[in-house]
């Protein structure tokens, strides 16, 4: 069997996400469908919507046959780092295919635009830092240094959030020459970013805002999204009585702040360059996670990488913990959370050639990853009645799910 792996977060999943199963497996010609998943929090450091496990659900019932966590420690990363962790743990998984959706929709575009980074290597690296000395973001220095080096044009626009995930994985599967073909599809109808619902094919950014704003599963949210994701999400709320978002979780990281000392934040994973001054300067004054947000924020400091710190806060992600991962990027376990009865089929006939423990449970590997993984899914659930709490974290420890 061939398997074609899908780098997702489903965040919710939505129609979009539906239409790229479809046409991944239909370009790949794959006869199974394997997602690697981020956990509890995102690439973009926000808790996500609803847990893994209805995540899982809703993906599997849409045409997904086996659904992988990304680790913690990948998943809430720049890109280049988070696509290091999904396509190594697709590699372990044994796909021979990987396909994501872009703004470009070509993939000759990104071979070309690796080997010419290649090619330009020290070019691109000087460009950086000269961006990243002048206060420049690193999202923004990098896009300034690809255009230098000719990789930004109008079919390969490297601002674009798809585009950069995309060159990502390509450029881990070239590094690491990995024998993995790299495929993609046109994103359709909705960008990344679109805060409004505005069809049936929308952003997963405008379905939680609408979700979230609204505080209910609204018929313009509805026309996004397969029916299994609406029960998912009407599951998840009924159970844990709200869909989560990072002003839950601001008294708790708010309480963390206050009672570390500078030294114990600049531990801290993210917190580089006096960071740790500058949030703890506002932490008695503000009385919102976005009014904090704001008020740190700066060109250097991008809302991005400020959600990160307060994740890798949250969860005492320290950078000691990174640095393993940075020394030895390496993936240690590949974890099942799902699977349909075609998926399990291909596990059985993989999983003696992979090289790495194939676990359903955090508790059957003592690995630092899976120690962090732990916490992220403790800090998740914190926010929980005690008695709720406990319930979905007992997810943790039961056997994959299965449809």
């Amino acid at each position: 069997m061939q398997a074609c792996g899908l780098i997702v977060e489903y965040n919710p999943f939505h129609n979009g996400h539906a239409y790229h199963i479809q046409e991944s497996r239909k370009t790949s010609g794959a006869d199974c469908i394997i997602a690697v998943m981020s956990g509890s929090f995102l690439q973009r450091g926000e808790p996500a919507i609803i847990d893994k496990f209805h995540r899982t659900k809703a993906a599997l019932s849409a045409g997904v046959d086996v659904v992988l966590e990304l680790p913690y420690l990948y998943a809430v990363q720049s890109s280049d780092l988070f696509a290091e962790g999904a396509v190594k743990t697709l590699y372990k998984a044994g796909v021979s295919t990987i396909c994501f959706g872009s703004e470009s929709g070509d993939i000759s575009y990104f071979i070309h635009g690796y080997h010419a980074l290649k090619n330009n290597q020290a070019t691109y690296q000087t460009a950086l830092h000269e961006q990243l000395d002048k206060g420049t973001s690193f999202p923004e220095a990098s896009r300034l240094a690809y255009k230098q080096v000719g990789l930004t044009t109008d079919k390969m626009d490297l601002a674009k959030p798809n585009n950069i995930l995309g060159f990502g994985y390509v450029k881990s599967i070239m590094d690491n020459e990995l024998p993995i073909e790299p495929l993609t599809i046109n994103r359709i109808k909705s960008n990344y970013h679109d805060q409004t619902i505005t069809g049936s094919i929308a952003s997963a950014t405008s379905i939680r805002e609408e979700l979230l704003n609204s505080g209910e599963l609204t018929k313009q949210a509805q026309s996004a999204l397969p029916e299994e994701t609406i029960s998912q999400l009407l599951h998840y709320k009924q159970m844990a009585n709200s869909w989560h978002s990072w002003e839950q979780y601001f008294g708790l990281v708010q309480y963390r702040v206050m009672t570390m000392s500078t030294g114990e934040l600049a531990a801290i994973h993210g917190v580089d360059e006096g960071l740790e001054y500058r949030i703890k300067k506002y932490a008695n004054n503000v009385t919102s996670f976005h009014e904090w947000m704001r008020a740190i924020k700066t060109k250097r400091y991008t809302w991005t990488r400020l959600q990160r710190v307060f994740a890798h806060i949250l969860t005492n992600t320290a950078k000691a913990e990174m640095s393993q991962v940075k020394a030895d990027p390496s993936v240690p376990y590949v974890r099942l959370l799902g699977m349909t009865k075609k998926g399990q089929e291909y596990l059985n006939s993989r999983k003696k050639q992979m090289d790495v423990p194939l676990i359903t449970a955090l508790n059957q590997t003592n690995d630092t990853m899976a120690q962090t993984e732990e916490k992220a899914s403790s800090a998740y659930y914190s926010i929980l009645p005690p008695r709720k709490r406990n319930e979905f974290r007992r997810q943790e420890l039961q056997p994959p799910i299965m449809i």
